[in-house]
């Protein structure tokens, strides 16, 4: 499924003779220039011109309803025209080198999917008057932002240097600057790159700050109750973020870690706080709010788990990076504990040394990632995690029915949403599975009871 993104232009600099006088740094900007940066406007956009894109910017809910994606992409293009502004008065060269960077890489955004998770939270517990719609689109800018931070902070962590199919930031900074010393370029590019996620959250954070100064017309109790969302947001993000890059230097694989990991990094961050925004912007009671949590919490862990087959079994072209990152890099992925876990249990040598020689190679081979494959497929580890992925995926559906909300056709829009998080990417590779996948051994999980809430939702 596709949806609207705001538009956003790359073009040259137009060449320029060089003049009497240029100074080196003069000459560098015209020979490498870096990408231009504009917000839609006029006709020809992909909201179908100035029109559309203010009908967007809208009160209506209805408008909104009908494509929330390309909703949040105007209010995004809007907000970040004005930041991005705002930078070029600052330093032209911080502008175009980080600013403009950052805007182009959010307003690129992949599925929207923490703003569409806000929406329909919002509308099924009964939002939708015009100061929730102006919030909740402008809390979903937030999240988008603080989501660019996340990803751009995070290929500079796993050195990655693709991102959605195009160079990740850092490596772009470094490629522009690259007629140099290529390590004071790879530096270079790094440090853009943390200093733009660090802009991005500053962005986030003054959005927020905005949403919430001008909330006067939403329920009582609502600015107070989506700050502390917010202010957790922020935090579980981060710790999740180091758990991964811990466990990661570590190799601390075990099944609970791997799903502490995922349960912050993802359940929480991606599914859980979402929904939770949109149900304190609507104003609804705090037993909905929990049971949404709760939908949030089994949706997002089948999120990530889902995620972790797809870095192992999808094609690259769908997923939009190289596949088996997540091997090559080490990371403490669920799908790779378990698989380990199954292979000690049942006494399998040969698993475990696939995994050994395999796990945190920078430099395996196609035939040494296919070899991985094989064992997480003849362990039963794939089979496992799908069925897990089932039982989260079922349980989240159950506790958005317990909720009662009171919007039954925003509730069924959102139950779909859930559905589709946790479903496989079109192009998932089948892979090979055997015709009898081994049964779990004994004591190779802990026991759920024994396990935080989060490792026993997937242990049950």
């Amino acid at each position: 499924m596709r949806f609207t993104q705001a538009t956003v232009r790359h073009t040259a600099r137009p060449d320029e003779p060089p003049g009497a006088g240029a100074t080196p740094q003069q000459a560098h900007e015209r020979a490498h220039p870096s990408p231009s940066y504009s917000a839609p406007s006029g006709a020809g956009g992909p909201f179908g011109g100035q029109d559309l894109l203010d009908g967007f910017l809208s009160d209506d809910p209805a408008a909104v309803d009908a494509d929330v994606a390309g909703a949040v992409g105007a209010t995004l293009a809007r907000l970040l025209a004005t930041r991005v502004d705002d930078a070029r008065a600052l330093d032209p060269l911080f502008a175009r080198d980080v600013a403009e960077r950052v805007a182009d890489f959010t307003l690129r955004g992949g599925r929207r999917l923490r703003p569409r998770l806000l929406w329909w939270s919002l509308r099924a517990c009964g939002g939708g008057d015009p100061a929730q719609v102006r919030a909740a689109l402008r809390a979903a800018a937030a999240l988008e932002l603080l989501q660019t931070c996340a990803l751009v902070h995070d290929d500079v962590m796993d050195a990655a240097a693709v991102r959605r199919g195009r160079p990740a930031l850092h490596a772009a900074v470094a490629a522009q600057y690259g007629d140099g010393a290529p390590a004071t370029a790879r530096r270079l590019g790094e440090s853009a790159a943390v200093l733009a996620g660090d802009l991005a959250l500053a962005w986030a954070d003054d959005t927020v700050t905005e949403l919430l100064a001008d909330g006067a017309d939403l329920p009582p109790g609502t600015a107070r109750r989506a700050h502390e969302v917010w202010r957790t947001t922020r935090t579980e993000m981060v710790a999740g973020q180091y758990l991964d890059v811990q466990g990661q230097a570590t190799a601390r694989h075990t099944v609970a870690r791997a799903v502490r990991a995922a349960c912050l990094k993802s359940a929480l961050y991606t599914v859980e706080r979402p929904l939770e925004l949109g149900a304190v912007l609507a104003g609804a009671e705090a037993s909905v709010a929990r049971a949404l949590c709760r939908a949030g919490r089994c949706a997002g862990l089948a999120f990530q788990l889902r995620d972790d087959l797809d870095d192992l079994f999808a094609d690259p072209g769908v997923t939009g990076k190289p596949s088996g990152g997540d091997v090559r890099e080490g990371k403490p992925t669920y799908l790779m504990a378990l698989t380990r876990a199954r292979a000690v249990g049942t006494g399998d040598r040969h698993a475990l040394e696939v995994l050994d020689a395999a796990v945190g190679r920078a430099d395996l081979t196609g035939a040494g990632l296919d070899r991985v494959r094989e064992v997480v497929v003849a362990t039963g580890a794939r089979d496992a995690v799908e069925t897990r992925i089932t039982r989260l995926s079922r349980r989240a559906l159950r506790h958005v029915a317990l909720a009662e909300l009171p919007q039954p056709r925003a509730a069924a829009a959102l139950r779909d949403l859930l559905g589709e998080i946790s479903g496989p990417r079109d192009g998932a590779a089948p892979g090979h599975r055997p015709a009898h996948a081994p049964s779990p051994p004994a004591g190779a999980t802990a026991p759920a009871s024994s396990l935080p809430v989060a490792v026993a939702e997937v242990a049950r």
